[in-house]
């Protein structure tokens, strides 16, 4: 009897690349991923690995990426950042599919800015659910679904753990790339933004490492949020500490296998 791994996905604008570094040494050993639940980044990048994108064609698409595919700019009243480019680049690579219907089973996280509450999307079109779980406050206009108006998950559920437990995983894989940049310089209300929301969600984290069963964190510390000219070495650092997690998570699956058979 095998296992159902879950992989928890966080958020961390550009350092969200690393998942794929992370999805690649996965694959290369063989490891199956079951379910995945995303916030923010994770989302995006969990969507597209979800839609059936291999790795190499994700990699492609990361190498490509410019702020002109996403950065459609409107007067500045709940937004900087309209966020029609973006779900339409969504719509593209996930061929506009339903969450429902894709290869993996995918929960998407998202904030409902009014009430203050977790809110996750399991079925409807993938683009409107990314595009409001990658909606960073202030930053995006918000995403309207539903009469809800929601913003980035990683507001309320960084590395959203407890979604991929929730949706049967025996195991869960935690990814976290969203880190506080020490002496970080702070020239622009985009930094101001981004440094308080990762300074407001540092200490949560620590609680999704203990509810997870392995937790990897890739050395984004470097890289801006907001950047995306390191794009390749961001993932080769998600290789790098996936591959340094292997034998705890090969370590993982073995003691759950033993334990079953016990029963």
């Amino acid at each position: 009897m095998e296992p159902k791994i879950g992989l928890a996905l966080g958020s961390g604008g550009a350092r969200g690349f690393a998942h794929l570094g992370v999805l690649k040494v996965l694959k290369d050993e063989g490891i199956p991923v079951h379910m995945i639940a995303g916030s923010s980044m994770g989302a995006l990048v969990g969507s597209f690995y979800a839609a059936g994108l291999d790795i190499k064609s994700l990699y492609q698409i990361a190498a490509a990426f410019k702020r002109s595919y996403y950065l459609d700019l409107t007067i500045p009243k709940m937004g900087f950042i309209a966020g029609e480019k973006v779900k339409g680049l969504i719509r593209a690579f996930t061929k506009g599919n339903n969450i429902e219907d894709l290869n993996i089973p995918l929960s998407i996280v998202a904030t409902d800015l009014c009430k203050g509450e977790k809110v996750v999307f399991t079925k409807g079109p993938v683009a409107e659910a990314v595009r409001a779980s990658i909606a960073i406050p202030g930053i995006f206009v918000p995403e309207i679904i539903d009469g809800r108006m929601l913003v980035d998950g990683g507001v309320v559920d960084r590395v959203p753990v407890s979604v991929v437990r929730d949706m049967g995983a025996d195991l869960v894989i935690s990814v976290d790339v969203s880190v506080v940049k020490r002496q970080a310089a702070i020239t622009s209300i985009f930094d101001v933004i981004l440094q308080s929301l990762d300074i407001m969600q540092d200490e949560l984290v620590h609680h999704r490492a203990v509810a997870s069963d392995i937790m990897i964190r890739p050395q984004v510390e470097k890289f801006s949020s907001r950047s995306f000219t390191n794009i390749q070495e961001i993932i080769l650092s998600g290789e790098v500490e996936a591959q340094k997690n292997l034998p705890a998570i090969r370590s993982l699956i073995e003691n759950w296998k033993e334990s079953q058979n016990e029963e």
